[in-house]
């Protein structure tokens, strides 16, 4: 007895490399089976005809410790709109707070909540319009004892490290908060995830000491601290991170995505390794708006449909060494992605205002979570 199935949608599933119309049955929170007509009686089925199934889409860099840090926002109400099934908060609490984001959003979530814990202390405690301080600022605020403790409490739930520097993040303090988020990462085997804003220091600096599974966000920024070199190629240093194997997350953001310089990139066969929103307070209301606004600004751009929807699936799910996510072999985690491929005219920004007309996006329909229907 399976506790759903999933009938007559094109299951589209880059991890196995499956583009075919299928049946998808769930059962214990898990993917039961994957064939092209599933007679096993169910408690639940539902008739998918005319969409697309595919893994459960990852956004790997949200900010969701809403009312608690001020550059969260709702996170179930925008992995609704988007079809994520798994967001992964990116440093927005700290070890002072993470119990609280633990208690307070990840347990309850009908979605899967996983977190990078900041390496500051307080975590991102002053992000916003009329308040901007940086949580690198004050070394003081840096305990890497702390940190590892944090992370032996929860580390169920906890996936790495992340730290943020530069000119608004760290001031005058440069990559000091770089060396301690190695430091606490060494100590608890987990990768870092480092955001890099303004010089300095630069980009290609940081990316000389990423090692294998860190992660550098916001992968795509203009200048300064951008992948493209002033000739129009692609930094030596960037290429040799990707061949060590350092992980490349977009992190759309406020100020970190520009049709320019990412265009330039897909043209030179340079994709990120997973395609994410960094949604918070500053963008949810524009340019960003949800995971799969961002996914059709990357169809717009001439990304083949099968990339866009693996950097939501089976890229991140490598990211975060959660092979369970991001698949549906059967054994595999009960998530799934509804949703249609809409065809018409639609137009795209990104974070500079410049507009990008597309002729197709992904349209959300409903999600599975451990196996379950959520709503619509």
């Amino acid at each position: 007895m399976l506790d759903l199935v999933l009938r007559g949608a094109r299951v589209i599933d880059p991890s196995q490399n499956i583009d075919a119309h299928l049946d998808v049955g769930f059962a214990d929170g898990k993917v039961a089976a994957l064939a092209a007509a599933i007679d096993t009686p169910a408690a639940e089925t539902r008739d998918v005809s005319g969409c697309v199934v595919s893994p459960g889409f990852i956004d790997m860099h949200a900010h969701v410790y809403w009312g608690a840090t001020s550059i969260s926002i709702d996170g179930e109400q925008i992995a609704r709109r988007g079809g994520v099934t798994t967001m992964v908060d990116a440093g927005s609490a700290g070890p002072a707070n993470f119990p609280g984001l633990r208690r307070y959003i990840i347990d309850p979530s009908p979605r899967r909540i996983l977190a990078y814990l900041n390496v500051a202390y307080p975590g991102i405690f002053a992000y916003s319009k009329p308040v901007m301080v940086g949580e690198c600022a004050d070394l003081r605020l840096i305990d890497p004892i702390e940190c590892v403790r944090t992370v032996g409490q929860h580390r169920d739930v906890i996936v790495g490290i992340k730290v943020r520097i530069g000119r608004v993040a760290s001031e005058a303090n440069g990559s000091a908060a770089l060396d301690m988020a190695f430091e606490v990462g060494d100590q608890t085997g987990l990768p870092v995830m480092v955001h890099v804003d303004h010089p300095p220091p630069q980009m290609r600096d940081v990316l000389r000491r990423l090692r294998k599974g860190d992660v550098l966000t916001h992968c795509f920024r203009p200048f300064p601290n951008t992948p493209q070199a002033p000739d129009g190629g692609i930094w030596q240093e960037v290429l040799e991170a990707r061949e060590r194997g350092v992980f490349f997350d977009l992190g759309h953001g406020a100020s970190s995505f520009g049709f320019e310089v990412a265009g330039a990139m897909l043209d030179k066969g340079f994709l990120p390794d997973a395609i994410s929103t960094d949604i918070h307070v500053l963008n949810v209301d524009g340019p960003v708006f949800d995971l799969a606004t961002t996914m059709g600004k990357f169809l717009a751009m001439g990304a083949g449909l099968h990339d866009v929807i693996s950097r939501v699936t089976a890229g991140p799910a490598r990211g975060l060494n959660r092979p369970e996510l991001g698949t549906l072999r059967p054994g595999a985690a009960g998530d799934a992605t509804v949703y249609a491929l809409e065809q018409g005219s639609f137009q795209f920004t990104d974070c500079f205002g410049r507009v990008l007309s597309g002729s197709l996006r992904v349209r959300p329909s409903g999600v599975v979570s451990h196996g379950r229907w959520l709503e619509d």
